[in-house]
């Protein structure tokens, strides 16, 4: 088993499909099936259903494909690791980040980094809050950038909390509660909300709080990114909660704190293995020490 052949089937399983892998990995397509075919005869089993219209991963790549991720970024690291220990930092950092950011300057600090650390590959992933710490479990991605509510915890990986902080609600300015400074989360509870998908760390954020005080929230519209749910709220159809350091940055609505207000905790999460020489890196280039 090499780690060529992994990284040709991770590429298929993520393009879903043999001609779009091979145009990733810059290799003909005849190659890149040749050597999983290889590996599929050496497993024992086809990772792979492939029809005229489709490729898909049997149960058996299933299974194969998240421990080729940790492999390959286990080679990753090694070869990182190495170079780190002969005086210069080179190899990757993969970033997440939730779209919310508010602790860090981002921009400004993964320009910083590059600047500093020329030869590493610098890269950025936009998700949601679990999906990305479960990417940085699998190793394909050496920091995230999170908010969760403060006593949610991170089974698998480091974090450090950066900043605490409350929601507040965001308004269209001829909504009624437009003029106000604060309201109740009751008299918030009668709107109908715009808010991220079910289930996700973002909007538990506000749905414990409601859940604590015995409300409920009718939910119209989800979305995955706060920018466009302001698009939305300022359309009129609904209200949002969304953290106070970002809600400021929303033009063309009006901020209303809410008593209870629904809090949060904005933290960097890493390896439980510890950070790569890159991430290390870029962690103290952010005042964090892994530790």
């Amino acid at each position: 088993m090499e780690l060529q052949q992994m990284r040709y089937v991770v590429a298929v399983a993520e393009t879903g499909g043999f001609t779009r892998a091979a145009e990733r990995c810059h290799v003909v397509q005849s190659a890149l099936s040749h050597q999983i075919a290889r590996l599929e005869k050496e497993l024992g089993a086809r990772l792979f259903d492939r029809t005229s219209r489709s490729v898909r991963l049997t149960a058996a790549g299933e299974a194969f494909v998240p421990v080729a991720r940790q492999a390959l970024a286990a080679a990753e690291r090694a070869r990182a690791e190495v170079e780190a220990a002969t005086g210069e930092v080179r190899g990757r950092l993969a970033v997440g980040a939730i779209s919310t950011v508010g602790a860090v300057d981002l921009a400004r600090a993964l320009g910083a980094f590059r600047a500093a650390y020329p030869k590493v590959r610098v890269g950025l992933r936009m998700d949601m809050s679990d999906p990305l710490i479960e990417r940085v479990r699998q190793g394909t991605l050496d920091v995230a950038f999170v908010g969760l509510v403060p006593g949610a915890r991170t089974a698998g990986v480091r974090e450090r909390v950066l900043a605490r902080g409350e929601l507040v609600a965001v308004v269209p300015p001829e909504h009624p509660l437009a003029g106000r400074e604060w309201t109740t989360l009751a008299r918030v509870a009668r709107e109908t909300f715009v808010d991220y998908a079910e289930g996700s760390a973002a909007r538990r954020q506000r749905e414990e709080v409601f859940r604590a005080a015995g409300l409920t929230a009718e939910v119209a519209f989800e979305v995955t990114t706060v920018e466009f749910l302001a698009e939305l709220v300022r359309a009129g159809l609904g209200i949002g909660m969304v953290p106070e350091v970002f809600a400021r940055r929303l033009g063309g609505l009006r901020i209303v704190r809410v008593r209870p207000a629904p809090e949060r905790t904005e933290r960097v999460v890493w390896s439980a293995q510890g950070p790569s020489p890159a991430a290390a890196a870029f962690l103290a280039g952010l005042g964090v020490e892994p530790g």
